[in-house]
Formats: structure tokens, C-alpha cells, sequence
């Protein structure tokens, strides 16, 4: 292939980087790069409708098996990128083969983090990354099955909600005081913490693993929590290894600029593994959704073509649990909020929060409540004070809840 477009990582982002460059008016060489055998799919149905027998597994592709070949997408799967040459403008593959780029996309997303543990490598010990793992967990939930969840995040949650629909006995194992404590704040995290209390979850807080068995995962008091399998969600680590070897600057994913070049020329970052520069919030943004890997490309692949394309667009996820649907819209540090202030009712779980700093919205979650994302956006890109008891009101449209 002469030097042309070369993306690496056959996920969501690199498939709609490939799928916008093409739209965009690109008739050169195209090569993406998978370490997959799969051909390029989406995430989010792994730990939700998929892993719960709900949607077929043709619904996760992001393009039908033909769109690679009638769209000249040079398609290359179970390969890795192994070394990149910014100075030759190569791309060594695990075959072998040497790539010549004339630009190139880093892709790579992200890996589960182990548990470091003894016995963390046990058979029954699960981590829900690709589609296999997905099939794995779903064979583990059977009726009766006990399932121990090590990780009250968002993966954790929904495997857990989707192993109780499946009939499964389901522990959750977190060593913080609440679910999804650091992201939420306490108010919102006891939400999810009833919600799955009453879909009959045994939740153990303030709890630290130190071995999984054959017959459980024993706690650091001793105790043994019974379990036939183990599903471990304690977080992702951005695949930076490939960028640092060839000298990419590097720091909680590949740092770029707000078109998602890196330091390096002629190349770009995308997805899970950008920590992208985000004119809005004024610093790097490292986002691990599913919304970021849809959007993001678009702009990588635009300013590859030499546009001004920009990644400003306010961070966006969702969540399916049991009967709780949510959209969260926004972006806030750990703990870099103020206030959290709750429009509707919890207890009926309908409600909208939004998290404050200094009188301004950084985020706001709506809970089975729709069609609100769009007022939240503004909200929340706007960076005017509101006038929190207006913002509490369910009466007062929320494009009337500013100051004065």
C-alpha cells in the first residue's frame, strides 16, 4: 500500500474515523489496523443489552461485514501495531509488515486493570472488555449462579443488574464507602445503592479483596465470599504503551491538542486513549464513554484532512439498570463540585441532579426523565450562575434558571 491514512485500533473510533474520512472526500489508501479478530464493534450492548440476551450480536457491528471492501478500507484484523517510526513515518505490525503513513490515528482505547491478587488469574475470574468476555460473563450468570462483582462502577453496576435479571445471586464487593462515590458524590451514589439493594444485590462497602479461590473471593478480615464466578470491574488503564515507545508525550492517555494532534507530526489521537485538550473546561480530557469514541474521530479525522476541526463537544454517557434509564451530560472532577441540586423525586427515582461549582452547572444526570440533554448541554456550556432554587423547581423551564 503507497502511504496513505493509517488508524490504529478497529474499535467505534477507529471505524468512524475510517468511515469519516470517506465521508469527507478522502480517495486515498486506508488501512485499519485490529488486534481483534472481530471487525469493528460498539461497547456499551457488552454490559447491557447484549449481555442480557436482548439484542443480537449482527446489532453491535458498527458497519456490515462489506462496508470495509466497498469503501476501499484496507481492513487488517488480529494484528497489533507494534512500533511506531514518526520520523520514517512507519508502522510495524506484529506480522511483520511495515506500514508507510502519511497520516496516522492512534486509536488503541484502553485495558482492564488486574486485580493483583493471588489467584486473580483463576478461570472463574471475568473482566468485560470484548465481545468474548461478554459471551463468557453472560454463560456465568445462569439462574442460581453466585456472582461476586469486584467494583461498584458503572461496569460493575450493570453486570450486576444484568446478572439478577439473569436469575443470578449477586454480590458487589467495593472498597469505598458508596457506588460510584468519587463521580457522583454521596446524595446521587445512595440512589444506585437502593436501587440495587432492591433488586435484591448484596452490597459490602469498605471491604478490600485479598485473594480469589476456588470457592470465592476471601475479604481482609478473612472472610470468604462464596462465588462460582467473579467479574472484576475496578477500572481502565489508556493504552499508551505503543505512543511512549515512539516518543509521543504522554500523561493519562496521549496527550493532544484541541484538533487531537499529538506531539509528534502527522499523527492524531482519538477514543479512550486521548487526553485531549478541551477549550471549554481549559485543560487536557480524558473521557472513557461510549459518546467520545462516536464523536471524537470525526474531529481527529477532519483535521487530518487538514480542516479546523475542533473537539469541544460537552462530554456525554448513559446507563441502564433494572428499570433506571439515565443520561449524565457533562464533566466534573472528583470531587470538584460544591453542591449537587436535585430537580424532581428521588425516592420515585425521576429526577434530574446537577452538580454546582461556584453558582455554575458542571453536569447534570437526568434519571428516567428524557429529552432534557439539550437544556442541560447549555447549562452546562454556557458557564452562567444560576439561581439554585429555580434550578430545584420543576416548574421553571430549565432555560429560565439563571441569576437576575
Amino acid at each position: 500500500m503507497e502511504n496513505g491514512y493509517v488508524v490504529v485500533g478497529a474499535g467505534l473510533a477507529g471505524a468512524k474515523a475510517v468511515e469519516t474520512l470517506r465521508e469527507e472526500g478522502y480517495e486515498g489508501p486506508i488501512a485499519l489496523i485490529g488486534a481483534e479478530e472481530e471487525r469493528p464493534y460498539e461497547r456499551p450492548p457488552l454490559s447491557k443489552g447484549y449481555l442480557m440476551g436482548k439484542a443480537a450480536r449482527e446489532k453491535i457491528y458498527v458497519h456490515p461485514a462489506d462496508w470495509y471492501a466497498e469503501h476501499r478500507v484496507d481492513l487488517r484484523l488480529g494484528l497489533r501495531a507494534t512500533a511506531i517510526d514518526p520520523a520514517g513515518h512507519t508502522v510495524t505490525l506484529s506480522d511483520g509488515h511495515r506500514l508507510g503513513y502519511a497520516k496516522l490515528l492512534l486509536a488503541t482505547g484502553s485495558s482492564p486493570r488486574r486485580l493483583t491478587v493471588p489467584g486473580a488469574d483463576g478461570e472463574q475470574v471475568h473482566y468485560l472488555r470484548t465481545v468474548q468476555d461478554s459471551e463468557r460473563i453472560k454463560a456465568a450468570i445462569r439462574p442460581g449462579a453466585r456472582l461476586v462483582v469486584i467494583g461498584a462502577g458503572w461496569i460493575g453496576l450493570e453486570v450486576a443488574a444484568a446478572a439478577r435479571e439473569a436469575g443470578a445471586a449477586v454480590t458487589v464487593l467495593e472498597s469505598a464507602e458508596l457506588p460510584l462515590l468519587r463521580v457522583l458524590g454521596r446524595e446521587a451514589a445512595e440512589v444506585f445503592a437502593a436501587l440495587h439493594r432492591a433488586h435484591g444485590v448484596e452490597l459490602r462497602f469498605g471491604v478490600q479483596v485479598t485473594e480469589v479461590t476456588g470457592d470465592g473471593v476471601r475479604l481482609g478480615d478473612g472472610e470468604l465470599v462464596a462465588a462460582d464466578a467473579v467479574v472484576v470491574g475496578i477500572g481502565i488503564t489508556p493504552n499508551t504503551e505503543l505512543a511512549e515507545a515512539a516518543g509521543l508525550e504522554v500523561g493519562n492517555g496521549i496527550r493532544t491538542d484541541r484538533h487531537l494532534a499529538t506531539s509528534a507530526p502527522d499523527i492524531w489521537a482519538a477514543g479512550d486513549v486521548a487526553n485531549a485538550f478541551h477549550p471549554l473546561f481549559g485543560r487536557p480530557v480524558r473521557v472513557e464513554h461510549w459518546a467520545n469514541a462516536l464523536h471524537q474521530p470525526r474531529i481527529a479525522a477532519r483535521s487530518m484532512l487538514g480542516q479546523d476541526a475542533v473537539h469541544d463537544r460537552v462530554p456525554y454517557f448513559f446507563t441502564d439498570q433494572y428499570d433506571l434509564g439515565m443520561e449524565y451530560t457533562g464533566y466534573v472532577e472528583p470531587g470538584g463540585f460544591d453542591r449537587v441540586v436535585f430537580r424532581g423525586d428521588r425516592a420515585a427515582r425521576e429526577f434530574i441532579a446537577f452538580w454546582l461549582d461556584g453558582g455554575r452547572v458542571l453536569a447534570g444526570m437526568n434519571v428516567n426523565i428524557w429529552d432534557v440533554t439539550d437544556p442541560i448541554r447549555e447549562l452546562v456550556r454556557s458557564g452562567r450562575p444560576v439561581d439554585p432554587d429555580r434550578l430545584a423547581d420543576p416548574a421553571v423551564p430549565l432555560d429560565r434558571v439563571g441569576l437576575g
